[in-house]
C-alpha cells in the first residue's frame, strides 16, 4: 500500500491536514496516539520510564506526564536517546500493523517528528505541510495550551523549514486561509490516489 508521511512543525496545520484525509475515506494514522498508548498508565513501557526517571516523571493520576518529560529529553540527549531505543521499534510495529489493515487507496502517517527522527525511509512519500516559522508560533499561542516559552522550546528542538523542505517529496504552504490549504490538499488527494492506482503499492 502507498503510505503517505504527513509532516509539520508545531501550529503547521498537520491536524487539519489529517481530517482532510479522513474525509476523504483515507486511513490516517497518528504515530501520536499510537506513542501515548505505549505510554498510558499500567504499560511495561511506562514502568520502564517510571524506573529511568523516578515517581515525579506521572502527574497525580499516575499518568506520564509528557510535558516533563519532554524538558528533560531535550537538555539530555542521553536520556533522549534512551526513549527513543525503548520506543521506537514498538511505534514501528503498531504503525505496520495498522498500515496492514488500512482498506483505503493509500494510507496517512501523521508523524511531527519526520524529519527529526529519519524517519522518511519507513514511509513511501513524505507530504510537508509548510508554514513559516512567525505563523507557527502565533497558532499555536492563540491554542491557549503552552506558553511563549514552551512553544519556543519546541520550536528549537524541531528541525528547521529548510531541513523539512529538503526531505519532503510534496509542500503544501500553509501560510493563509484554511480554504487556500484545503484546495492544494485536494490536489494532492487526487495525485496520491493516481499514484496508488499506477503503482498498485
Amino acid at each position: 500500500m502507498l503510505t503517505i508521511g504527513l509532516t509539520g512543525g508545531i501550529g503547521s496545520g498537520k491536524s487539519t491536514a489529517a481530517s482532510f484525509f479522513k474525509e476523504q475515506g483515507v486511513t490516517v494514522i497518528d504515530l501520536d496516539q499510537i506513542a501515548r498508548g505505549l505510554v498510558a498508565a499500567g504499560t511495561s513501557a511506562l514502568s520502564q520510564i517510571q524506573q529511568r526517571f523516578g515517581d515525579e516523571i506521572l502527574d497525580a493520576e499516575n499518568q506520564l506526564d509528557r510535558q516533563k518529560l519532554a524538558q528533560i529529553i531535550f537538555f539530555d540527549p542521553n536520556e533522549k536517546k534512551w526513549l527513543e531505543t525503548l520506543l521506537h521499534p514498538l511505534i514501528r510495529e503498531e504503525q505496520h500493523r495498522q498500515v496492514g489493515e488500512a482498506s483505503s487507496s493509500y494510507a496517512v502517517i501523521e508523524i511531527p517528528l519526520l524529519t527529526e527522527n529519519n524517519l522518511s525511509d519507513t514511509v513511501d512519500r513524505v507530504l510537508l505541510i509548510d508554514t513559516p516559522e512567525a505563523i507557527q508560533k502565533e497558532r499555536a499561542l492563540a491554542r491557549g495550551v503552552q506558553s511563549e516559552q514552551q512553544i519556543d522550546w519546541t520550536i528549537a528542538a524541531q528541525a528547521s523549514r529548510k531541513q523539512r523542505q529538503e526531505i519532503a517529496d510534496d509542500i503544501v504552504l500553509n501560510d493563509g486561509s484554511v480554504e487556500n490549504m484545503l484546495r492544494q490538499l485536494q490536489k494532492m488527494h487526487k495525485k496520491y490516489l493516481q499514484l496508488a492506482k499506477k503503482t498498485g503499492i
